[in-house]
C-alpha cells in the first residue's frame, strides 16, 4: 500500500503547484485534518478540510507565484513523510524559500491527516522510523 500511498501525497503536491487548490485534497476523507499547530505565525491550530483549503488560499494569495518541491518521499506504513522547500517570489520580485517536513497520515486511500512540522527528523521519528 505505501506505493499507493506515495502516488498520492505526489498528485497532491503537484495540484498545490497546479493552483487548483480544490484538488490539493481530491483524495481527502471526509475527517480530514490538517495540523498545523506546530508551524510559525498567526495561522497554528488544527483545520478541517474547508479550513485548511482556505487557509492555503490565504497563505498563497499575496504571492506572485508559489511552487512546493518535495525533496523525498518516505513510505512508513499508513503515512508518507515529505521534506519539502518552498519557493516564493513576491510581487517586487523578491524571491524566499523556506523548508518543512509533511507527515500524510493515509487509510484505504483517504488522506486522514497532515501534520505540519519544522523538523525533518521529528517528522521521521512521528511516523516511527529511525535515521
Amino acid at each position: 500500500m505505501s506505493r499507493e500511498n506515495v502516488e498520492i501525497v505526489r498528485a497532491a503536491f503537484d495540484a498545490l503547484n497546479g493552483a487548483d487548490t480544490d484538488a490539493v485534497l481530491k483524495d481527502a476523507a471526509p475527517d480530514f485534518e490538517l495540523d498545523w499547530s506546530r508551524a510559525m505565525g498567526p495561522q497554528r491550530g488544527v483545520f478541517g478540510r474547508d479550513e485548511a483549503l482556505g487557509l492555503l488560499r490565504e497563505f498563497d494569495e499575496p504571492w506572485e507565484s508559489v511552487r512546493r518541491e518535495a525533496d523525498e518521499f518516505i513510505e512508513a506504513g499508513e503515512q508518507v513523510v515529505t521534506p519539502f522547500t518552498s519557493h516564493h517570489r513576491g510581487r517586487d520580485g523578491i524571491e524566499v524559500q523556506a523548508r518543512g517536513t509533511l507527515a500524510w497520515a493515509i487509510h484505504n486511500g483517504a488522506i486522514t491527516r497532515v501534520t505540519y512540522y519544522q523538523e525533518r527528523q521529528e517528522a521521521v521519528e512521528a511516523a516511527g522510523l529511525r535515521e
